[in-house]
């Protein structure tokens, strides 16, 4: 380590601080006659440079020291230990965990340092020989960026990924950028297998009940030009539809599209499955689940307008957009106003009601009455003061015909629901809203979403405002030409993204429903991997929503064929989870009870247990990809039965040691050694004259 003085200011005044200590010393000590002359001149001694190096901290310098440490280069090994690499057989795993310890072993001897990481983390830096080949998926890009995320600043130089080159999960590694050099080595059969695989299956998430939806599946086959085969849709043990499908191509791709109609609410669970055919390498490949959400019926908006404009095709869109609503539009010049009185909904909109010229009139009382969520857009039209009245939001005290033109700036505190930061800085950018002038009065309970931004500054002023503590919940839009603000955000980007996401969730959060039940029993995921443990969330309250615990719950489980488990068990303040494991994959039911200060209370719901075998779906391995992930990074590509020269690569090729510089700056006065040799130079002087008989 190399150190260096620094002054702040002139060195000259070094020796100030040694007049001064020599000085203080003379002046203190030259007329002790009670001391010998060797005595008084080493207390002299002592207290001058006492009093220089007092002085010379005054002068504040800094000490600069330089600290080098050597980094030896690190190599990991990467190694995808997903079931695929276990197709070739035991004796070839074997043979390449005995192989890849030479590998370690040879270059640990080189210097450097070699770490092992899989995609299961607990099996990272472990011994190679106590590797599982286990794992489901194989996310490729996911373990190179968890080797790049993981060893940034470190001497990380190669990457050695023993991969069969299947990656069914994330994007391909190819896209991925690395600071360090990628050696892959492939093992498997990348020979093509006579085989008919279900490729993918698309549907639609959610269907609503008794209506049709597609089913379509696509198939490729390999060595099966001429034949034919069969392709079922199942639900519960029993066949819905069936089609047959031949092969015109030696290596052929076809789709299949049913139509079947949804007869149950709920999470359901269909089967699509090619029936095998003779001489196919794997069957594993031949089905897949899919899992529909069946909905009764969407939840229903009303929007109500004064006279036809732009902001109400815009919040047509973008309502649309979500398969969950459903939008009804009205305008009161041209609709009937008693058939808009009758009509059903969940949600309500009023667009610049209620208006200057009173053409709601009692409609809009009558609408309001049903106590339904309520979102309010204000424009040049709207009756601020009749406004006021109608909600308890917003209080707006403004003159008729005056207006603010306003951009918006999204109020940081707000977490209701949640948005992108960093989109959010579009809002700048978009054309200004029609907005009353006035004084704007929020109501207790309620909280801003957006700011109104005149020019270059951020006014208190909400243009965005929710109130979810009142008995009806509302929100106010304080503006209108929402429609400008998707075309210019259309414009800026290409897409429609933050207005839409903005309008939607403001609405959504308003609308949804308030869950006052006195028992909550969920599953914490809505869906399982099959080696899962299916885990459930309890909570109890009393009459005033207070926790409380010791309750005795009974929990019953009911799979697709009708049968049911029942469990029972007590949740306490320390754990409030029950685990349940062993479940088949499928849909399942659950119903729990219990007793809650005397009443009876149930809940129920649904979760899905998936068996998603990804690695079943391929069977030959892709050593393309692996050699051109190597030559993207100066890496090379070996097989499995070529570790040595890799090896010889490696030796060859050795990456330096990393020299690392830290510098540091500390002020003078901040080392702790100064300090004590103050304390020694003082504790020196003054024992000394005590033993002398001084003071």
């Amino acid at each position: 380590m190399k150190s260096e003085l620094i002054f702040q200011s002139s060195p000259w005044f070094i020796i100030l601080c040694l007049l001064a200590g020599a000085v203080y010393a003379v002046v203190l000590y030259q007329k002790k006659t009670n001391f010998s002359v060797l005595q008084n001149r080493l207390l002299a001694v002592a207290r001058g440079l006492l009093v220089a190096l007092l002085a010379f901290l005054l002068i504040n310098p800094l000490l600069r020291s330089n600290k080098s440490t050597i980094e030896k280069p690190t190599v990991v090994l990467a190694i995808d230990n997903s079931t695929s690499m276990a197709q070739g057989g035991q004796d070839k795993l074997t043979q390449l965990k005995d192989n890849l310890q030479k590998l370690k072993d040879d270059i640990e001897s080189k210097g450097a340092s070699v770490e092992i990481k899989t995609f299961d983390e607990e099996g990272d830096n472990k011994d190679i020989n106590g590797i599982k080949f286990g794992e489901k998926t194989s996310d490729l890009s996911g373990l190179l960026a968890n080797v790049k995320n993981n060893y940034e600043g470190r001497n990380l130089t190669d990457v050695i990924l023993v991969s069969d080159g299947i990656a069914n999960s994330g994007i391909s590694p190819t896209y991925g950028k690395y600071n360090f050099n990628i050696h892959s080595i492939g093992l498997g059969d990348t020979t093509q297998k006579k085989d008919i695989k279900l490729n993918a299956v698309y549907t639609n998430r959610i269907a609503y009940l008794s209506n049709k939806f597609p089913v379509q599946a696509e198939i490729s086959s390999f060595g099966y030009l001429g034949k034919s085969t069969s392709v079922l849709l199942k639900q519960g043990g029993k066949v819905l539809d069936k089609q047959i499908i031949s092969f015109d191509k030696p290596t052929d791709l076809k789709q299949v599209t049913f139509y079947t109609a949804a007869e149950q609410k709920g999470m359901q669970r269909y089967i699509i499955e090619v029936v095998p055919s003779s001489g196919e390498f794997s069957t594993r490949n031949n089905s897949r689940d899919v899992y529909i959400d069946v909905v009764d019926g969407k939840e229903k908006v009303l929007l109500v307008a004064l006279a036809p404009h732009p902001d109400i095709k815009a919040i047509k869109s973008i309502i649309e957009k979500n398969e969950l609503y459903e939008l009804t539009v009205k305008i009161i010049q041209s609709d009937n106003i008693s058939e808009i009185g009758n009509q059903p909904f969940d949600a309500l909109i009023l667009h610049q009601l209620p208006d200057l010229y009173g053409a709601g009139g009692s409609l809009i009382n009558r609408l309001l009455a049903q106590q339904k969520p309520t979102l309010f857009i204000l424009g040049n039209q709207s009756n601020i003061a009749s406004f006021n009245g109608l909600q308890q939001t917003l209080s707006i005290i403004s003159q008729a015909g005056r207006a603010d033109k306003v951009t918006a700036k999204f109020n940081s505190s707000f977490n209701l629901f949640n948005l992108d930061g960093e989109k959010l800085n579009i809002l700048e950018k978009l054309p200004p809203l029609l907005s009353p002038f006035g004084e704007y009065r929020p109501a207790t309970g309620s909280e801003t979403i957006l700011y109104q931004r005149v020019g270059s500054l951020v006014t208190p002023k909400p243009l965005l405002i929710a109130n979810t503590a009142n008995a009806r919940k509302s929100a106010v839009l304080a503006g209108e030409g929402m429609w400008q603000w998707r075309l210019e955000e259309f414009a800026l980007t290409d897409k429609q993204e933050v207005v839409d996401e903005i309008f939607m969730k403001t609405l959504q959060l308003i609308s949804v429903k308030d869950d006052k039940r006195k028992l909550r029993v969920y599953p914490v995921s809505p869906e399982f991997s099959i080696d899962d443990k299916v885990i459930f969330e309890n909570e109890a309250y009393n009459d005033i929503y207070e926790r409380i615990y010791n309750q005795n719950i009974k929990l019953d489980i009911t799979d697709e064929r009708g049968t049911t488990k029942s469990y029972n068990y007590t949740i306490s303040q320390e754990n409030t989870r029950f685990e349940i494991t062993g479940l088949g994959e499928g849909v399942y039911r659950y119903k729990a009870s219990t007793q809650v200060l005397g009443k009876s209370e149930v809940v129920d719901g649904q979760f899905i247990v998936r068996n998603a075998d990804l690695e079943g779906l391929t069977n030959t391995a892709d050593f393309n990809m692996l050699r051109t992930l190597a030559q993207q990074n100066n890496g090379k590509f070996f097989v499995a039965n070529q570790l040595d020269k890799l090896k010889e690569y490696l030796s060859s090729n050795q990456s330096p040691d990393k020299v690392m510089s830290v510098e540091e700056m500390n002020e003078f006065i901040n080392l702790k050694w100064v300090f004590f040799v103050l304390l020694i130079l003082a504790s020196i002087e003054w024992v000394t004259r005590k033993y002398l008989g001084s003071y």
